[in-house]
């Protein structure tokens, strides 16, 4: 087994590993649970759907981090834009209401791809920052309070209504996946993304233009982020304070364990599919296990920072 891994190309080496963990996890809950209440839900495929449902909420957003992280970046404010695009769209409602959530997304990723590439401000940073003013906004937008509004009938179709036994969410993470995926991998702008994550002034010097590249990630991230934000308010049929806080850690595992290399340059959109499903079924145990959510966090952050040490050192590669 060792050798088998070891022949394997770098890139794929995190999706085996991330692959094998899946199974590892699948593992210790059928034990666990079958030893405790005799029986073994995450066997179901009536359960898995389920969680692949609620998980596809974080797949989107993990979607739009991955593309930023190739770059060597991060994107600090996909909490707060989530809540935001979820609370427009609730506030608007209609057939505007999605539109306008997603709007909120571009704007957000806009003015985070500025402030990044033109002013050349950290991206932690000046991320935290917008993160922050974001959700100073909606505080003054709702008084503090949760908003009144609902989520509008159509939000509810595409979060929580199900076709040919199938929840619509997996469908539009599907649809997500499969646009992120060929345009990291078909496009002249996922070429640029990964030859500006390698080294930037080489890639602006081969006549790639870095900074809209930058820009573009961001307001990919900020799409996705929003997306994610509308979906989840359509599946709790409202908007809330903070909705988006509890994504934020998870969507940055989910790509680190998917072996995207947290200085940019390498990273493959599979990995990070499996490692939202790594994560989705890691939360799904622990909640069987009533671990408190300070023992999950404890939990995520160790498990970016034991990736990291495997993953992210080392030259940078492309993909």
């Amino acid at each position: 087994m060792t050798l088998a891994i070891a022949s394997l190309k770098p890139e794929d080496k995190p999706v085996v590993l991330a692959s094998a963990f899946v199974l590892v996890i699948l593992l210790v809950g059928t034990v666990y649970t079958l030893a405790t209440q005799g029986t073994a839900p995450l066997l179901s495929p009536q359960y898995l759907v389920q969680q692949l449902q609620t998980g596809s909420f974080l797949g989107i957003a993990a979607a739009g981090m991955m593309v930023v992280i190739l770059l060597g970046h991060i994107d600090l404010s996909i909490p707060w834009t989530m809540t935001a695009a979820a609370m427009m769209a609730t506030t608007v409602g209609g057939d505007m209401a999605i539109p306008v959530g997603i709007a909120v997304g571009v704007a957000v990723g806009l003015f985070n791809g500025i402030g990044v590439a033109y002013l050349r401000i950290p991206s932690m940073i000046f991320t935290l920052g917008v993160d922050s003013v974001m959700r100073g906004l909606m505080v003054a937008h709702t008084g503090g309070f949760a908003p009144q509004d609902a989520a509008t009938p159509l939000m509810r179709f595409f979060a929580a209504e199900r076709v040919l036994g199938v929840p619509v969410a997996i469908f539009v993470w599907l649809a997500v996946s499969v646009v992120i995926a060929v345009m990291l991998r078909r496009t002249a702008f996922g070429r640029a993304v990964y030859a500006t994550g390698n080294r930037e002034a080489a890639a602006y010097l081969s006549g790639i233009r870095t900074r809209l590249v930058i820009l573009g990630a961001f307001v990919v991230c900020g799409i996705c982020a929003a997306l994610a934000g509308v979906l989840l308010a359509g599946y709790s049929a409202k908007a809330y304070q903070g909705m988006g806080t509890p994504f934020l850690l998870p969507a940055i595992a989910a790509v680190v364990i998917g072996g995207t290399r947290i200085l940019g340059g390498q990273g493959r959109y599979v990995g990070t599919l499996i490692g939202v499903v790594l994560i989705v079924l890691l939360n799904s145990v622990l909640s069987i296990m009533q671990m408190p959510e300070a023992g999950r966090q404890v939990i995520y952050g160790s498990v970016i920072i034991g990736m990291l040490l495997v993953y992210g050192r080392g030259a940078r590669v492309t993909s």
